[in-house]
């Protein structure tokens, strides 16, 4: 019995500067004060990474079609990763959401999407290419919007 309780005492003793050495992540959210979701959750130093989180961002109606609301979607969505300090080239996955486009007799308009992410996405200037999702649904809180994009990234903790 003895032999035992000095081998739980090793074993305490031996993860003990474990549980110290690991520490708690820290955690930004950004975001307007008033509102109830952040735009951007950073995750820093996990593994040696940072990890962010940025909230589905629709394209404006005001753009247009779902072209124009791709567009504008992306650059809403890497201006509110940049500021965080992450490029398009952080982006390893992305969720896009169409909305069935009423010109196109309610259908999703994959080719007008794909036009807009090409734009930013495995181009020359950034050839780094995330993993996607893109799926029809009904509607989008936006009124009007065709579009809404959601993302995580990751980079080399700094």
């Amino acid at each position: 019995m003895k032999l035992l309780g000095l081998f739980a005492c090793a074993i305490g003793l031996a993860v003990a500067p474990l549980a110290t050495a690991v520490a708690a992540p820290q955690i930004t959210r950004t975001g307007p004060a008033d509102f109830p979701i952040s735009s951007v959750v950073v995750v820093h130093d996990v593994g040696g990474v940072d990890i962010a989180f940025a909230s589905g961002t629709p394209g404006s109606a005001k753009a247009g079609d779902t072209k124009a609301q791709t567009i504008d979607s992306l650059t809403k969505l890497l201006a509110g990763l940049k500021a965080q300090g992450f490029g398009a080239g952080d982006v390893v996955m992305l969720r896009v959401y169409l909305v069935g486009d009423p010109s196109k007799e309610g259908k999703m308009d994959f080719a007008g999407m794909m036009a807009g992410y090409t734009q930013f996405f495995g181009t020359k200037d950034q050839p780094n290419k995330p993993s996607r999702t893109t799926v029809q649904i009904s509607g989008l809180a936006s009124p009007g919007s065709l579009v809404e994009i959601e993302a995580e990234a990751v980079k080399p903790h700094s």
